[in-house]
C-alpha cells in the first residue's frame, strides 16, 4: 500500500515522489539566488514554484544555514505575514508548508494562513510546544534530525554510528507523536545539519534504512555543502551534483525531495519513474 500524507481531510498520494520548491524570506539563506526578502520577488518565486511542477511550496522566515542569525518569533512572524496571506489566495489548492521550529509561527501558519504541513528542523528541540500544537493543529509534520541550533550544529557531528543514532533518535521522537496523536509524519534525515561530508554521504548510501519506519522519507540536498566543498566550488555551481544526489536519493526510497530548481527536478522524477 503506497504512503500517503493527509492534506485538509484528502490523502495525498506519494506512490510518486513529490518535489517541494524552496521559498526563503530571508535575507541571509546559504544560496544566494534563493533569498526573497522582497514581497515582490516572493510572489514571483511561488508563481514560479507552481509554474515549474512543484507539488509543495516550502516558505521559510528563518535562514537555518550554519551560523546563521537567529531572529525573534515576532519577526519570524512578521515576513511570513508579509506572503504567505497572499500565496494561498492566488493558489487555494496548493500544498503549502511552514519551515519553522516555534510552535507559535506553527499555530499562525495553520490557523490564520491555511497553512498544510509543518516543517521542524529541530523535531521539536527548539520548542517544547511544538509536538502538541502539531497534534492540536491536525496538520502533517516533518521532523528532521538535528543536533544543537544553526548557530552550533557544525560543532555537534561526533556519532557512534550516524545511521543507528537517527534511528533511535526518530523511534523516540515518533513514540512521543504518536502519544500525542499525530500520524501524519514525514522523516527527514537532516542532511547537512549538524553532519560532515562524509557523514551525509553516508546517509545517502543508506537511506533505505530509514524504510524501517514504514513512513514517508523527504531528502533535501539542494546546492549543499556536501557538494560544493568536495569540488571546491559554490552553492551556484552545485545543480549538476543535486540532480545526481536526487537521483541517488530516489532510488533509496525518497518520496519528497526539497530543492532549489523544481524544473531539473521535476525532470529527474519523471526520468525516474519512466525508467524504474
Amino acid at each position: 500500500m503506497p504512503k500517503t500524507i493527509n492534506i485538509r481531510g484528502e490523502l495525498v498520494s506519494l506512490e510518486q515522489p513529490l518535489v517541494m520548491g524552496i521559498l526563503n524570506i530571508t535575507p541571509d539563506s546559504f544560496y544566494e539566488s534563493s533569498r526573497n526578502i522582497e514581497y515582490n520577488d516572493a510572489l514571483s518565486r511561488a508563481d514560479q514554484i507552481i509554474r515549474e511542477g512543484a507539488n509543495i511550496i516550502d516558505v521559510g522566515a528563518y535562514s537555518s544555514r550554519p551560523g546563521a542569525d537567529d531572529i525573534s518569533e515576532e519577526e519570524e512572524i512578521e515576513r511570513l505575514k508579509s506572503v504567505l496571506p497572499q500565496i494561498r489566495e492566488r493558489y487555494p489548492h496548493a500544498i503549502i508548508s511552514v519551515d519553522t521550529f516555534r510552535s507559535g509561527v506553527a499555530r499562525y501558519a495553520v490557523e490564520e494562513c491555511g497553512v498544510d504541513i509543518i516543517n521542524d528542523i529541530t523535531g521539536g528541540e527548539g520548542d517544547l510546544d511544538m509536538f502538541r500544537t502539531v497534534a492540536q493543529l491536525k496538520v502533517p509534520y516533518i521532523l528532521m534530525h538535528m543536533r544543537g541550533t544553526p548557530q552550533t550544529m557544525q560543532n555537534e557531528t561526533s556519532y557512534n554510528n550516524v545511521i543507528v543514532d537517527i534511528i533511535e533518535y526518530f523511534s523516540r521522537k515518533i513514540s512521543e507523536l504518536h502519544l500525542l496523536g499525530v500520524n501524519d509524519i514525514i522523516l527527514d534525515p537532516g542532511i547537512g545539519f549538524a553532519k560532515s561530508l562524509e557523514q551525509n554521504y553516508n546517509i545517502i548510501k543508506n537511506l533505505a534504512d530509514f524504510a524501517q519506519f514504514k513512513l514517508p522519507l523527504l531528502v533535501g540536498v539542494s546546492r549543499k555543502s556536501m557538494i560544493y566543498k568536495l569540488f571546491n566550488t559554490t552553492p551556484q555551481e552545485a545543480l549538476p551534483g543535486t540532480v545526481a544526489l536526487n537521483t541517488m536519493a530516489l532510488t533509496k526510497g525518497a518520496n519528497i525531495l526539497r530543492v532549489h530548481d523544481v524544473r531539473e527536478c521535476v525532470e529527474t522524477v519523471r526520468i525516474f519513474e519512466l525508467s524504474k
